[in-house]
């Protein structure tokens, strides 16, 4: 850039450095410096994120844990805390807000941030990145996050790759296509493994061989959507705004089993562990729920999935179990093959106000109802494992790779 103050960047990728293996060093010291990764090692097990010290060795997201086992038998292995993971994520969206109020969170991770309105406020967006890196670092004790900066989008989260760990990266609007055009081009969205192939193919290898490849050519051979999307990539050119609405479509939890459940009261404690976790999250985030939906994967990986409408919205645990047990009696015929994956959600989420507006018909308070808000209480005050149902000691999920979404 030839000046640190350009009003066409406006837009920033704040992308959290190795953010789950980071979190366990901040409350473990003695981790840090070590190759850890975040997964199962069970043979089913995937891998979360690794440090990069673990990343030296080759260990990445999604990778199976013996293929991380092999390239690193070395590595040290913690299991996920999600709720840890979200409480800080939270507390960095918090610190995000107060440069702009216009922030996309695409995971726990990673936001956009749109600051073409608070550019003048803070002396343009290489300082607010500046200032937005070293208040994280200082406000969680020590977590790191990298930042694209650029004009949009897709620009943005390119740039946030560039220069990791704790990097800053701006892209020139100036020079978009020279600073585009000797990158690989799987580093253009929408451009996976397929996709990389088939492009290679054609003698594309970066992302300025596509530019000179031209449009035409592009549509001719991928399609008009794909082609035309991919050479405006090319070109640097993303339309698309930060959306700050996001209405949660769901809320569940699955769980992959280290060994085939067969047992039906381990599946049945497993269902009312879930219950009670789907439940407890949606009233946190002020949500009742219309649908529950059950998934089951079996052994030979056949894959079913079952939903049902309630009579009324809920947000309690017995109501979500009971429907999720009754699918699993009446809509799921394993032919006597054991589960390898099992989850439960809720589905058409509706603002917990619904319930508040008054029916006449409507029961009043129940007993689950406030054996909930009891819990509720407790754990706020001391913690998710201050209380717990007493069916769900010696939970099997224990022996598990538990997925929460």
């Amino acid at each position: 850039m030839n000046a640190p103050y350009d009003e066409r960047l406006g837009i920033l990728h704040a992308d959290m450095d190795a953010f789950y293996a980071a979190v366990e060093c901040l409350d473990d010291p003695s981790l840090c410096g070590q190759p850890l990764i975040i997964g199962h090692p069970g043979r089913r097990g995937v891998v979360s994120t690794a440090s990069y010290e673990a990343r030296r060795y080759g260990v990445h997201s999604a990778m199976p844990s013996v293929e991380a086992l092999r390239l690193c038998p070395v590595g040290v292995w913690r299991s996920p805390r999600m709720g840890r993971y979200t409480e800080l994520s939270q507390q960095i969206r918090e610190i995000f807000g107060r440069y702009t109020p216009l922030v996309e969170p695409i995971s726990v991770d990673e936001a956009f941030l749109d600051v073409f309105g608070s550019l003048r406020l803070f002396g343009g967006a290489l300082a607010i990145a500046t200032q937005l890196q070293q208040t994280v670092e200082d406000e969680t004790g020590g977590l790191t996050v990298s930042i694209g900066v650029a004009p949009n989008k897709f620009l943005a989260k390119l740039a946030s790759d560039l220069d990791k760990p704790r990097g800053i990266s701006v892209i020139d609007p100036d020079r978009v296509e020279e600073q585009l055009a000797p990158l690989p081009i799987r580093r253009l969205w929408g451009v996976g493994k397929k996709s990389e192939a088939r492009l290679h193919a054609l003698g594309l290898t970066t992302i300025g061989d596509v530019v000179r490849f031209g449009e035409e050519s592009l549509v001719r051979q991928l399609g008009d959507v794909h082609g035309r999307h991919l050479f405006a990539l090319a070109r640097g050119r993303d339309t698309r705004r930060v959306q700050v609405e996001h209405t949660a479509k769901s809320i569940s939890t699955e769980s992959t089993f280290a060994h085939d459940l067969r047992e039906l009261d381990q599946i049945d404690r497993f269902l009312f562990g879930a219950a009670e976790s789907v439940a407890e999250s949606l009233r946190k985030s002020g949500f009742v729920a219309r649908t529950v939906q059950l998934k089951v994967r079996s052994g030979s990986f056949h894959t079913y999935t079952r939903a049902s409408t309630l009579d009324s919205p809920t947000d309690l645990p017995q109501v979500l179990y009971e429907e999720g047990r009754r699918l699993f009696d009446e809509k799921i015929d394993l032919r006597g093959e054991g589960i390898r994956l099992l989850g439960l959600g809720a589905k058409g989420l509706l603002s917990s106000d619904t319930l508040l507006q008054g029916d006449l018909f409507q029961p009043p308070e129940s007993t689950d109802s406030r054996a909930a808000d009891v819990s509720d209480q407790i754990r706020k005050k001391l913690g998710r494992s201050a209380i717990t149902r007493a069916r769900l000691l010696g939970d099997s999920r224990q022996d598990s790779d538990e997925e929460p979404q």
